[in-house]
């Protein structure tokens, strides 16, 4: 049986200790974490590469606590950017902001701590992946404003979410090599596929209400060009795999990725919402395949 959605009902009145703790865990997604795993992958992409199979554990788990932590703050200033626009768009009307629950400047508050324990974190890394943090926040901060002025605010999503693999190259080797920014590329490339699935949820109200996406740029070709950036991200991630000299189990992995990305083609073949949205969500199984199928290849090249 599945659960119904976390949501919060404003009465106007004091609201209780529970439905405010609600709402803030509502306003950063921890109720979807499925938003932290699509920032996730590839930054351990990245580790795995850069660390040859072996990065260092405790870099690890900072990426892993840093990349939950930014991805809960941009939710956080996302809401602040669209809290005119969220009472009018279907999907997000019953969000904190849009009801009135918490405030604006709460959520500022909320996105502010985040980013600042997020940059404790850092400072426990080289002073170079310090400086290269600044441009993720800066990223962060910016992608929720594009919607207003761009048709592609999912590349600048792309760059905000794939800014963490050249930050790992940094972290564990000291530079970002070609390899760092032909994989940071890939992320950018993913992140405008399930970004436009995503905003083709949306795509009717955000016609009405005058927010611009991929998804009413790329309009009756949507999902042609979709399907050109999957198999640009194919391209790219085995060309990865060919520079840094991995194996079959990698090369599985990619493939197997291809048949998720076929079957997010069929899921939109009607090119409804709920088709989209499962499209959409069918992106976490990708990463983790692609994933899997990198950690095996070193396993297997160790032994």
């Amino acid at each position: 049986m599945t659960r119904p959605p976390l949501k919060v009902h404003f009465t106007g009145g004091p609201v209780p200790l529970q439905e405010r703790l609600a709402s803030y865990v509502i306003l950063v997604r921890l109720n979807r974490p499925i938003g932290i795993l699509l920032l996730l992958w590839p930054a351990l992409w990245a580790l795995w590469i850069a660390g040859n199979g072996h990065p260092t554990w405790w870099v690890v788990l900072i990426f892993i606590l840093g990349v939950a932590l930014m991805r809960s703050a941009g939710c956080a200033i996302n809401d602040y950017a669209d809290r005119d626009i969220d009472g009018r768009v279907a999907r997000t009307r019953d969000r904190p902001l849009a009801v009135g629950v918490i405030t604006p400047k709460e959520a500022i508050g909320v996105f502010v701590t985040l980013s600042l324990i997020a940059f404790g974190l850092v400072l426990l890394l080289s002073w170079e992946t310090v400086l290269m943090s600044f441009v993720a926040v800066t990223l962060a901060a910016a992608y929720p404003f594009m919607k207003r002025y761009t048709h592609l605010p999912q590349l600048v999503l792309g760059m905000a979410f794939g800014w963490a693999v050249p930050m790992a190259f940094m972290a564990l080797t000291g530079a970002v090599p070609p390899i760092g920014w032909l994989l940071f590329i890939s992320a950018v490339i993913w992140a405008l596929i399930y970004d436009t699935e995503y905003a083709m949820v949306d795509r009717e109200d955000d016609l009405k209400i005058g927010v611009k996406s991929t998804a009413i740029l790329f309009g009756d070709y949507d999902r042609l060009m979709i399907g050109l950036l999957q198999i640009a991200m194919t391209g790219i991630l085995l060309l990865v795999g060919i520079k840094v000299g991995l194996g079959i189990c990698y090369q599985l992995g990619v493939a197997g990725g291809g048949l998720l990305f076929l079957r997010q083609q069929y899921l939109m073949r009607e090119r409804d919402s709920a088709g989209a949205f499962r499209a959409f969500l069918d992106n976490n199984a990708y990463g983790m395949v692609i994933f899997a199928g990198l950690v095996l290849d070193y396993l297997v090249v160790g032994d």
